[in-house]
């Protein structure tokens, strides 16, 4: 690792397996995932974390995927007393009780559809954006849709990655 290397990949990097097992954990709850990307510290850039947490993605099982979704609050009603969650599904927090009320409605007539919830990346989205990407969605087919979420997961995980290698705790 070079100088150049973020502190908080450093600290990391450098983190007993424990540690940092639980720090992937919270970035996605994919037990297979954080295990492939546990394998491979050291890092010596975020761009190589990034890498190989896409690669581990690429490689999760549709069982993987179910369990990495289960870590995932439906849009529109985060985690309480959870930072992360509350940022980024920080787009519904001021919508309308009417939109706030059909996206309640489209969730949960995705997870009857597909057996897990929404899942996108709603970081910088407003709650119209969500709310029409779940319209869209609704009607992909379970394998479309789970290459869909596959993408979005990645998205998710490479933010999460991204304040850990900057240090940011919350």
């Amino acid at each position: 690792m070079s100088s150049t290397t973020p502190q908080g990949l450093t600290r990391f990097n450098t983190a007993d397996d424990g540690e940092a097992q639980a720090a992937l954990h919270e970035v996605c709850a994919s037990r297979a995932w954080g295990s492939k990307v546990l394998a491979q510290r050291p890092y010596a850039t975020a761009d190589a974390l990034f890498a190989a947490s896409d690669a581990a993605m690429a490689e999760l099982s549709a069982d993987d995927l179910a369990e990495a979704m289960a870590g995932h609050p439906p849009i529109g009603r985060p985690k309480p007393g959870d930072p992360t969650s509350n940022r980024e599904q920080s787009g519904m927090a001021g919508a309308s009780d009417d939109l706030k009320a059909e996206m309640l409605e489209l969730n949960l007539a995705y997870q009857e559809k597909f057996g897990h919830v929404f899942l996108i990346c709603a970081s910088g989205r407003t709650g119209e954006q969500m709310r029409d990407a779940v319209r869209n969605r609704i009607d992909n087919s379970p394998e479309q849709e789970r290459e869909i979420v596959r993408g979005e997961l990645g998205k998710i995980n490479r933010i999460r990655l991204n304040r850990i290698a900057e240090g940011d705790p919350s």
